[in-house]
C-alpha cells in the first residue's frame, strides 16, 4: 500500500503543480487513499520531493530526477524544457539560469546524462555554469542543448 501511495503522489505532482501537503493530501483522498497530513510529510521526505519555483514563479513539489521512469536523456529533455528560462555561451561554458531553487535538479539532470560535450557542473540557487569538454566551445554546447530543449517542447 505504501509504495502504491508514494508512486501516486510522484504521479500527482507530475501532472498538476500542487504546492502544498495539504493539496497532495485532499488528492490522495480523492484516489481513496485514507491518508494523515503526517503520512503525507513521511512519504514526501522518503521520496525526496522538494518545493521549488517553476518557470512561471509557483511554488511546487517536484519529484526526484531518479524516480523519472525514463532513460537519462530524456529525463535532461524534461529537466531542461521545464527548469530552463536562459542560456548564455562564454568560451567553453555556459551559464544556465533557472527560477530560484531549481538550479541544482538541472544540474544534477546534466551531470547524470553524461553528454560527451560537459566535464562538469557548478549550481547556486538559480543559476548553473556548465563547462565543456576540450575542443568543444561554450556555443557549440549552447546549441546542443538549445536543441535538446526544443526536442521536448516541440
Amino acid at each position: 500500500m505504501k509504495a502504491r501511495r508514494q508512486q501516486a503522489i510522484v504521479e500527482l505532482i507530475r501532472r498538476e503543480p500542487l504546492a502544498t501537503q495539504a493539496a497532495i493530501l485532499d488528492r490522495l483522498r480523492a484516489l481513496g487513499y485514507g491518508v494523515t497530513q503526517s503520512t503525507v510529510s513521511r512519504d514526501l521526505d522518503e521520496l525526496g520531493l522538494a518545493r521549488i519555483r517553476d518557470t512561471k514563479g509557483r511554488l511546487r513539489y517536484a519529484a526526484p530526477e531518479a524516480a523519472a521512469p525514463v532513460g537519462r536523456a530524456d529525463r535532461l529533455r524534461r529537466t531542461l524544457e521545464e527548469f530552463v528560462v536562459g542560456m548564455q555561451a562564454s568560451g567553453n561554458m555556459v551559464v544556465i539560469h533557472t527560477p530560484p531553487g531549481a538550479a541544482q535538479a538541472v544540474a544534477r539532470s546534466l551531470d547524470e546524462a553524461e553528454t560527451d560535450d560537459v566535464i562538469g557542473t557548478v549550481a547556486g540557487d538559480d543559476t548553473i555554469l556548465v563547462v565543456a569538454r576540450e575542443g568543444v566551445s561554450g556555443q557549440t554546447l549552447l546549441r546542443r542543448l538549445e536543441s535538446l530543449a526544443a526536442r521536448e517542447a516541440g
